[in-house]
């Protein structure tokens, strides 16, 4: 092999290799959308990837704007939100570690999304991503199939909530981040004293609840007053009793 070819092909592999070295070290890893990749399908999404941290209270995505990316979140959280004609915005999801954002309409993002904190991402461009579906179409049909379910799943979980009483909102939440944090099985429950996390104000759950604040206040304080929570830190509750909260969501209590 000519020197400059080798040349090539050895600089090729080093990247190829620390590409694969940091999927392997990443939080999203054996979550979400990454963990329905083989490591061989990883190394070649990876050489597309752009790894950049967001501040909180950044708006990465905005609606309406050309839809360049796709982001895969590897650390930290995110708010999903549309802008109404008013000037308001409504909160229509969280998004944590290994969730995938950046599906368009006609080109165009769908949403904002807005880090709650700081934020890690890998960013893919759109060009790029599709270069490598050319060489790969078994991943694109994956990854696509990730996202309308996904997107499948946070429909069917605003028609729910729009149905059910404030109480059965938040418990219906409280159950719902919990399995997306990976506290408990598919549908499944959490184990008594699970502590979770809750990145969001009340303001942000208000929102994304279509209740008030006071609300959300009043019901957290009588599951606490019931013995099915503990609240000792703003942003972090502690499910004594979740097979009750699971109840609740249901509407069986």
């Amino acid at each position: 092999m000519p020197e400059a070819a080798l040349r090539r092909s050895v600089a090729i592999n080093v990247a190829h290799g620390n590409a694969a070295a940091h999927c392997a070290d990443c939080e999203a890893r054996h979550i979400g959308m990454c963990d329905a990749l083989t490591d061989d399908e990883i190394s070649f999404l990876a050489r597309t990837a752009q790894r950049t941290t967001v501040a909180a209270g950044k708006v990465f995505i905005e609606e309406q704007e050309p839809a360049a990316y796709f982001y895969n979140i590897s650390a930290g959280n995110v708010r999903v939100f549309k802008s109404l004609p008013d000037g308001r915005r409504h909160i229509t999801g969280f998004m944590g570690v290994g969730q995938f954002l950046g599906l368009d309409v006609a080109g165009s993002y769908a949403f904002s999304a807005e880090a709650m904190g700081e934020v890690q991402l890998c960013r893919f461009h759109r060009k790029a991503l599709h270069e490598v579906f050319g060489e790969f179409p078994a991943l694109e049909r994956r990854l696509l199939n990730i996202a309308t379910h996904e997107l499948t799943v946070a429909h069917d979980q605003m028609l729910l909530l729009g149905r059910k009483t404030a109480q059965e909102r938040v418990a219906s939440f409280l159950m719902t981040w919990a399995e997306r944090n990976e506290h408990c099985p598919a549908g499944g429950v959490p184990k008594p004293g699970q502590k979770l996390p809750l990145p969001m104000t009340r303001i942000d759950l208000a929102d994304y609840l279509g209740l008030t604040i006071e609300t959300v206040s009043r019901s957290l304080s009588a599951m606490k007053r019931d013995g099915l929570i503990a609240l000792d830190h703003a942003h972090e509750v502690l499910l004594l009793k979740p097979q009750r909260l699971a109840d609740i969501a249901a509407g069986e209590a």
